[in-house]
């Protein structure tokens, strides 16, 4: 391919993602958002009108001149990606098209990622959902996975999860069994993107989003992007050594301040108070086998359960303090609390803000607002999907 196509390819496929996350844009936005001249832009969007993958939206408000026409992805090209949300237990799965809207509503299905099928269990469940979505193979643009563990996004490889035979990477394995496309990445990065496109760290540019999930994980967005270390490892913010026990890690261990502060850890402590008999609607919600106890759990929490509250402010107490000594170091404008157990909504906040009151530097904690996502279960599905939107050529 002559260089020439690939730059005009390259600028398609740039004018889509710009598009795909700022919804509508004039051709003058295009080509600042680009960086290219403004007949670059306007030739690349009219070959899209003319394929169908934009359409025209009206015009921009008046500013006293010729008002700009606005344009936006045709919501009715059949494109879609397939995007996979896994934690340690549960995987979840959407089908979005371009605009995100939900083509196929979240499918959910138990998966232990440590067991040694997990990658061909995996398989299954997105080869059965798409057959449930009735979409051809040939339209989906690829499947994006956000998984935890040590990711190697570049590479396809989790370190931590699934691991593949013959030194072949989980990212080319799910490719060639699934015939797609795939993307990997850690589930607090795309979750920390997520937010930044899309939910509370939009128009930040320094921000600290907690993933509270079966871990306590951590993206960090610097200077308006994303950043991930030297190795891609950086935001491991659950193994720094804050726990007040001396109870082993996963990670092999001691003092991490994920032993204290996961949402495994707080199911653990839930299911224990049940079997000692202690007041609390726990112990009805837990028989009911349809959903996870993390989402009974989380359910109390929302309702307002004493044993449940008292749980869940112990942890947050301890990701309070991890926090102060991260905007000690990191000086943040904005913490968004993210994740599966954002659900836990009002009740997450107070703990955490009272423990950075009390470890942080007032001068410095006066900088940072701490705030719950609104994305929250969602935020690791929609990044998912973007994580494709950044990888597709969009020939």
């Amino acid at each position: 391919m002559s260089i020439i196509l690939q730059k005009g390819q390259r600028l398609r496929a740039d004018i889509i993602k710009h598009l795909y996350y700022n919804k509508v844009l004039s051709l003058m936005d295009l080509s600042k958002l680009t960086q290219k001249s403004l007949p670059s832009v306007t030739s690349s969007v009219n070959g899209l009108i003319k394929e169908g993958q934009l359409i025209e939206q009206g015009f921009a408000p008046s500013t006293g001149g010729r008002r700009a026409a606005m344009f936006l992805l045709n919501p009715n090209y059949k494109k879609y990606i397939v995007a996979v949300a896994m934690d340690q237990f549960i995987t979840r799965l959407t089908i979005y098209d371009l605009s995100n809207r939900v083509i196929l509503p979240p499918q959910l299905v138990n998966l232990d990622m440590s067991s040694a099928n997990s990658a061909d269990l995996l398989i299954q469940f997105i080869n059965k959902c798409i057959t449930k979505s009735k979409i051809d193979s040939e339209n989906l643009l690829g499947v994006g996975i956000g998984m935890p563990g040590f990711v190697n996004a570049e590479k396809g490889i989790n370190y931590s999860f699934m691991a593949t035979e013959d030194g072949v990477s989980l990212q080319e394995y799910l490719s060639d069994k699934l015939n797609l496309p795939v993307f990997l990445d850690n589930d607090s990065s795309l979750i920390a993107l997520a937010e930044l496109h899309f939910g509370e760290a939009a128009g930040f540019k320094d921000v600290l989003v907690v993933n509270v999930g079966w871990g306590t994980g951590l993206g960090m967005i610097v200077n308006g992007n994303l950043y991930r270390g030297s190795s891609g490892y950086a935001g491991e913010f659950s193994h720094i050594p804050l726990s007040n026990s001396d109870k082993l890690c996963s990670c092999g261990k001691r003092g991490c301040l994920e032993v204290e502060t996961s949402l495994l850890v707080m199911v653990n402590l839930a299911e224990q108070a049940v079997a000692h008999g202690e007041p609390t609607i726990m112990t009805e919600l837990f028989k009911d086998e349809s959903k996870h106890h993390a989402d009974h759990f989380l359910d109390a929490v929302v309702k307002q359960d004493s044993v449940a509250i008292s749980i869940l402010h112990n942890a947050a107490s301890q990701i309070g303090k991890g926090l102060a000594t991260l905007i000690h170091i990191m000086n943040p404008e904005r913490i968004v609390l993210s994740g599966r157990g954002a659900r836990a909504g009002k009740m997450l906040l107070p703990p955490i803000q009272q423990a950075v009151n009390k470890f942080c530097i007032p001068r410095v904690a006066d900088q940072t607002t701490i705030v719950l996502s609104k994305l929250a279960e969602q935020a690791e599905l929609l990044a998912a999907a973007s994580l494709v939107i950044e990888h597709s050529k969009f020939k």
